[in-house]
């Protein structure tokens, strides 16, 4: 772990971020890149609006001031400035008084989450609403509403955040956040704290690959993004989108459409030594549908908890602060970390002295006494590294093939190139 990323980090990022009003535009995002800002030296982009990207265009620019609405006893039903759920995002402005028939199509509502506001939006259509707790809208009475919905929809632009930090190849690992989810924690408060994370420890030394780390509006900012950067698409090797990582549900990563790259393997070896789960793709979920779409089909998979969806907290108000655990991301960015250590690691070996077993004992590499059993592990991972290090061979490769953990197959290849017995392409 990177020095000073302890939970009492991941706690202060996370509540200074929770109360932001984000969207996949405006001034809630450039606020939260702002404060991510402090943390790692982000290039901010802002791309204007109705500029084509692939299929789409960028849409035009929301910015919620404030949505209140009163019921016919002048009591306040629902204040943005108590949860800024309370309104469905990209609803257009609206001010005025309304009979409750008239504004009964504007309310939403989750009878399964009866105490809690859902979280709804309507990027793409000119409407307006409002979100309640079902409890409260179903004893709404009858009468006129005051409606006070201050919220702006113009020209202006989208914007994401980006680091890239240059390795001695330009073979890229991209990780990939959505920052467009308002005052909800693990979906996905917690991808960014994670990312940020990650690219705190690489900023912390010299790689050998090049990472990219990429803070977006979901799908119109992948999207966005892969129009932009149609050059830096085919030098991308690995890559993994982060989301939904602080709940109680175990560890899973969703494999790549293709579901047998590099990636894939590697997540797949980390989560087997790490007893966490891999699942299939879908072509459903967050960006890595847009990355991993035929016409791109990049080796990126999504490293998650539990399945979005399946939880009764997810797209709540009850998906707050008090239901994500600091200690669960960063046992998350534990794992990602040995992954991008990983990536970095999946070069080529070539044994250089293949010809019978080289005297390991003269190098160190063996205990002086032989007989006992307790270097046996050791030794047999030097020995695993030799017999396949054929040039077509990598570590995750030898540590899948020999049931070994993968971090611990890195480290004596490391040990073995110091000894000047493997070279690494």
């Amino acid at each position: 772990m990177t020095p000073g990323l302890d939970a009492t980090w991941v706690d202060q990022l996370m509540d200074d971020l929770f109360p932001l009003c984000r969207s996949i535009t405006g001034n809630g995002n450039r606020a939260t890149l702002a404060r991510v800002g402090k943390e790692i030296d982000l290039t901010v982009h802002e791309v204007p609006t109705g500029t084509p990207v692939l299929d789409w265009l960028v849409p035009n620019e929301w910015n919620l001031n404030r949505g209140r609405l009163w019921g016919p006893d002048g009591d306040l039903v629902a204040d943005t400035d108590n949860c800024n759920l309370h309104v469905v995002g990209y609803s257009h402005a609206v001010k005025g008084e309304l009979s409750l028939s008239q504004i009964a199509n504007h309310l939403h509502s989750n009878p399964d989450m009866p105490w809690s506001v859902p979280y709804r939006t309507a990027y793409y259509a000119q409407t307006w609403g409002f979100c309640l707790p079902y409890d409260d809208h179903a004893s709404l009475l009858p009468g006129m509403y005051t409606v006070d919905l201050d919220a702006t929809l113009e020209p202006g632009a989208l914007t994401y955040g980006e680091l890239v930090v240059p390795g001695t190849s330009d073979r890229e690992v991209l990780v990939s956040t959505h920052i467009c989810h308002p005052s909800m924690a693990n979906d996905n408060l917690t991808g960014i704290a994670a990312a940020v994370a990650l690219a705190r420890w690489a900023l912390s030394a010299q790689r050998h690959l090049t990472y990219r780390f990429v803070f977006i509006p979901g799908t119109i900012g992948s999207i966005t993004w892969l129009a932009r950067n149609r050059d830096v698409v085919p030098r991308i090797a690995h890559g993994l989108v982060l989301t939904g990582l602080g709940d109680p549900g175990p560890l899973t990563y969703k494999r790549s459409r293709r579901g047998d790259t590099g990636t894939d393997r590697v997540l797949a070896r980390v989560l087997a030594d790490r007893g966490g789960q891999v699942i299939d793709w879908y072509p459903y979920g967050y960006d890595e549908r847009q990355y991993c779409s035929l016409g791109f089909d990049l080796p990126i998979g999504r490293l998650s908890r539990t399945m979005h969806g399946t939880y009764p907290q997810y797209h709540t108000s009850a998906d707050d602060l008090s239901f994500v655990s600091a200690e669960r991301v960063l046992a998350a960015v534990d794992v990602a970390t040995e992954a991008l250590e990983l990536f970095d690691e999946r070069r080529p070996l070539t044994n250089t002295a293949p010809e019978g077993e080289p005297q390991l004992g003269r190098r160190g590499l063996f205990a002086k006494i032989g007989g006992t059993i307790g270097n046996a592990s050791k030794e047999s991972t030097y020995l695993w590294l030799l017999s396949l290090a054929d040039g077509d061979t990598d570590v995750v490769d030898v540590a899948a093939r020999a049931g070994l953990p993968a971090d611990e197959v890195a480290l004596a290849a490391a040990r073995l190139r110091d000894a000047g017995l493997l070279a690494q392409g």
